[in-house]
């Protein structure tokens, strides 16, 4: 272990404060002044929580001095979406109205993190209603993609991924519906996990009402890191169980699943997609990676891809209309509204019928896709099929949205059918991260990591990084 100890990994540090060959301390203080040096040129965290901080972090060794049982986080630094509910504090979501919503409790993945004793640093930005691909609002301000400022750092995400990349955190908490995860993971360059809809507990005690069910079956908490290993960590211990969430599934963490040799489903983008070259080509380094680990690679498309993926916006329209659209419409920012706008001419809006069957359709996708594992249990499958956009891009009206979310085409299915995915950075491409996306059956997050760690060892992670100057 070298370095300053902001850019040692969370299992390190773990191991090293309950050996006490560093202290809680010492490591807080150094994230935190890594935070003050980069985080004023990408705006990544918003909420900084320094003095409380310090203040776990002194308990955090006081319960080591006293040879106390530890946590598998006691004393590592991490961060929180600010989007979750964090008791005594706003969950703004990014929303100028919303910046007096104080939580009265900790949402299931904060008070897990927190019983695995690490120390939550900050709160990271979001775009308002955590609703773009751009994390950028009128509250707090855009947060810059510390590899190209020019390009978005990933939406809903994008504070947490710009942590991670630049050192202010080895952990970071995400969530993910639409690829609020993956997203941002894939243009920073760091790895993130959308779990298994019922592997990570969620709710939130702010919100004045439920979630739809569409959220409801596609809306994910999750880790993101620098590392396969870290994000294990994160995930096993933000996936204990929370009586408030009624979807919590008490799944096992089953590593055996891992057959050898592993078959793999290589699903190169369409020629409609225009997939940028790079893409393309991270595909086939991936490929190659795996194919090297001993896996059998076979050129195969998933079923009724597009299909799933169009599914995704067409029943947020349907359900929103009169709930979160009309939020947005009187409380969003002026970016928000005019993305919001195009995104939802994208969609097709459905009458009760075609919504009743819409879920029907759903649930025969999804039974296809476990048949689909059955006989290639991994699926390698870009992110987006475009490299990371430019800022803003969704602002360009109705044309520049389709083509958007036909670019992001991978991820809307996963989300679409409640499946586990993640993002494995690759390599730059003109000065941007890329990557690509594993993807399993229900609850076979470890195969996913387990793939990710086989590409990991060949093509090493560049973070953390210093951000590039806008």
């Amino acid at each position: 272990m070298t370095g300053a100890l902001w850019q040692w990994n969370a299992r390190e540090l773990a191991r090293a404060i309950a050996a006490r060959d560093v202290s809680s301390r010492e490591v807080v203080e150094s994230c935190l002044a890594r935070l003050d040096r980069v985080n004023p040129q990408i705006n990544a965290v918003v909420d900084v929580l320094a003095e409380e901080a310090l203040a776990a972090a002194d308990r955090a060794d006081q319960a080591v001095a006293r040879r106390e049982r530890l946590g598998a986080l006691h004393g590592v630094p991490v961060t929180v979406k600010i989007n979750a509910d964090y008791a005594g504090r706003a969950t703004t979501n990014g929303v100028v109205a919303f910046k007096d919503r104080i939580a009265s409790a900790d949402s299931p993945a904060v008070a897990n993190w927190r019983k695995a004793g690490a120390i939550i640093i900050g709160r990271t930005n979001v775009p308002a209603f955590s609703a773009r691909f751009f994390t950028d609002n009128a509250l707090y301000g855009r947060t810059l993609n510390p590899w190209a400022p020019g390009r978005t750092p990933g939406g809903s995400s994008g504070g947490a991924a710009a942590a991670v990349a630049t050192g202010i955190g080895p952990l970071a908490h995400g969530s993910d519906r639409a690829g609020s995860i993956r997203y941002p993971a894939y243009a920073c360059g760091v790895f993130g996990l959308r779990p298994t809809i019922g592997r990570v507990p969620s709710f939130a005690s702010s919100s004045p009402q439920e979630p739809s069910l569409t959220t409801q079956l596609t809306h994910a908490q999750g880790p993101l890191a620098r590392n396969i290993e870290d994000l294990r960590l994160g995930l096993h211990t933000m996936a204990v169980r929370d009586p408030r969430d009624p979807w919590w599934v008490p799944a096992p963490f089953d590593q055996s699943s891992q057959r050898q040799p592993l078959r793999v489903a290589l699903c190169m983008p369409p020629t409609s997609a225009r997939a940028d070259a790079a893409v393309v080509d991270a595909i086939k380094t991936a490929a190659r990676a795996l194919q090297d680990a001993g896996c059998e690679i076979e050129e195969s498309s998933p079923p009724r891809l597009q299909e799933a993926a169009e599914l995704f916006f067409s029943l947020i329209k349907t359900e929103e209309k009169a709930g979160t659209t009309r939020a947005i419409e009187e409380l969003g920012d002026d970016a928000l509204r005019r993305a919001r706008v195009s995104t939802m001419a994208a969609a097709a809006e459905m009458d009760l019928q075609g919504y009743v069957q819409a879920f029907a359709r759903r649930a025969s996708m999804l039974r296809e896709w476990q048949l689909f594992f059955e006989r290639l249990p991994l699926l390698l499958i870009p992110i987006s099929y475009r490299l990371p956009l430019p800022i803003d891009f969704d602002q360009g009206g109705d044309q520049p949205v389709k083509e958007m979310l036909h670019a992001h085409e991978p991820m809307l299915a996963i989300s679409s059918l409640g499946l586990p995915g993640l993002a494995v950075p690759t390599g730059i491409a003109d000065g941007v991260p890329v990557g690509v996306q594993l993807v399993a059956g229900r609850f076979e997050e470890e195969l996913c990591l387990w793939a990710g760690a086989m590409i990991e060892k060949q093509l090493a992670s560049a973070t953390p990084i210093d951000p590039k100057a806008a």
